[in-house]
């Protein structure tokens, strides 16, 4: 399961409010047995996280789709997958050290080493941020692999079957315009 979430950087959230499902994309970050996710003080479930005692119930997924499986026929077209469900109590992060090091982990998270190479939040955008916490004690993980499942009188028939993979991959990165002469494109960044 740890592997599946330290793969990815986007979750999806889902909580319950005044009787309605709701569910929002976000990035996140694993460190050890915690998933930290953060957004603006406004944000609705980052909110309730802050006023809800003993904190907000919520659903938090992630997943990855490794290939797409084309079948003869459309009944048994399927995806392969790796796929985290986490449930439990998400509290909000108020300790400023551990709200600073949940920060970092979610910038290092996305782009591994960004933190170090950038200016860390001041007082203001500190203040206008959220943090969440949620401890991974009831988490499963589903997935599929594999191929075609077609029925055995369809494999005559005259279509193409078979799995088309699916990569995650990075492109070439754009420089901003207002970037200071000779700034050079880090490391990490540099496409391989």
């Amino acid at each position: 399961m740890h592997a599946i979430l330290d793969e990815g950087y986007m979750c999806h959230l889902g909580f319950v409010r005044d009787g309605a499902p709701i569910v929002l994309p976000t990035l996140y970050a694993r460190v050890d047995e915690r998933l930290y996710l953060h957004g603006s003080t406004g944000s609705r479930p980052l909110r309730m996280t802050g006023q809800a005692d003993p904190g907000l119930a919520v659903c938090v997924t992630v997943t990855h789709v490794d290939g797409l499986v084309l079948a003869r026929s459309a009944f048994h077209h399927s995806i392969n997958y790796r796929s985290v469900v986490v449930h439990g109590i998400a509290h909000q992060v108020t300790d400023p050290e551990e709200k600073r090091l949940a920060l970092d982990a979610l910038v290092d998270h996305v782009v591994p080493g960004r933190s170090r190479d950038s200016r860390p939040a001041n007082t203001k955008e500190s203040a206008a941020t959220a943090v969440i916490r949620l401890d991974l004690d009831e988490v499963s993980a589903k997935l599929r692999t594999g191929g075609v499942n077609d029925e055995p009188e369809d494999l005559a028939l005259p279509h193409w079957a078979g799995v088309v993979p699916v990569h995650k991959g990075y492109g070439t990165p754009l420089p901003d315009p207002d970037l200071a002469p000779g700034t050079e494109l880090p490391d990490y960044l540099a496409v391989r």
